[in-house]
């Protein structure tokens, strides 16, 4: 039996807690509060969590740092990708330019959870905003993926309703995502263009049909191939075996709304939770919000990458 402790990291708490990215070269991990309108680094060596705004950009989706380069950053604003700079220190990050946008038709949409793969290359997804009614009435959202050399978005998936969490297994070139109103983790096959086929449901988190009292959310996967499934409404990342689709671990957080996981550390061994304190409903109690990290598991986790814009 895997004994794990979890523990609370100093950081703010945020009102939606998302996005978790695990710098290797600044040994740093990168968050956003989407609807504080914060981006946040936590330091490792430090033990200090610093916090930026960016003037006109009350929502971010996400951050991702970019190739090459210490200071620079895409974050998801509305339906665009946008560029900025940081130094990681100062309390304002600065808007560099707008690197692509989708979706002109459907101003109630904007860019949710983004990742990117072992080559370099975004994929991210759109949802309709929560404030225009509930998430599963409507699918308006799209999966894409960005051709950096094409500047163009590329259509992977339509009527998404919440494009959620995303990882890989770069040694068996497959990509397992999450839309959040289908309660379920989704595989597929990505090939040298890095487009998908051969859809397989993972693991149906619903019951004899009924919902569960979660979604899942965020996710990671570890050097084994185990997925790391956040649940917003659960109090828990669950530990999932995708060969048979069982959940072999149930990680408990101090939080209720559990948004996002990744793993750091100098050795890569420690899982990072985000989560969030509200997301129009009550507020939830402290340490909801707050960002966690889980040691003890036995495993460890595989790179994340910055994005490549050349």
């Amino acid at each position: 039996m895997t004994s794990y402790k979890v523990e609370q990291v100093p950081s703010p708490l945020n009102v939606l807690g998302e996005g978790p990215h695990w710098c290797i070269e600044r040994q740093s991990l990168y968050y956003n509060d989407i609807y504080g309108g914060t981006i946040h680094r936590y330091d490792y060596a430090q033990n200090v969590t610093y916090t930026a705004k960016i003037d006109g950009y009350p929502v971010i989706g996400f951050i991702i740092p970019v190739k090459n380069s210490h200071t620079e950053f895409i974050i998801g604003t509305d339906r665009k990708l946008t560029l900025i700079d940081w130094d990681g220190v100062s309390e304002k990050a600065s808007f560099v330019r707008t690197v692509g946008e989708v979706e002109f038709d459907k101003l109630d949409n904007r860019f949710n959870d983004a990742k990117v793969d072992p080559k370099g290359r975004f994929y991210g997804g759109t949802m309709r905003l929560e404030e225009k009614g509930d998430i599963f009435e409507m699918r308006l959202g799209t999966f894409y993926r960005y051709d950096a050399k094409k500047k163009e978005f590329v259509c992977l998936k339509k009527s998404i309703g919440v494009s959620n969490g995303l990882c890989w297994n770069e040694k068996k070139n497959l990509l397992y995502y999450i839309d959040s109103c289908d309660l379920d983790v989704k595989e597929y096959h990505v090939d040298e263009n890095g487009d998908i086929s051969k859809e397989r449901v993972v693991i149906d988190f619903c019951i004899n049909g009924e919902r569960p009292k979660f979604v899942p959310d965020g996710m990671t996967i570890d050097s084994e191939g185990f997925l790391y499934v956040a649940t917003f409404g659960g109090h828990t990342v669950y530990k999932v075996d995708p060969s048979s689709g069982k959940i072999v671990l149930e990680i408990k957080l101090p939080a209720e709304q559990v948004t996002s996981a990744a793993f750091g550390g100098p050795n890569l061994d420690i899982l990072f939770v985000t989560t969030a304190a509200k997301e129009f409903k009550s507020p939830q109690p402290p340490p909801a919000g707050a960002l966690f990290k889980v040691t003890g598991l036995g495993v460890k986790g595989t790179p994340m990458y910055s994005v490549d814009l050349s």
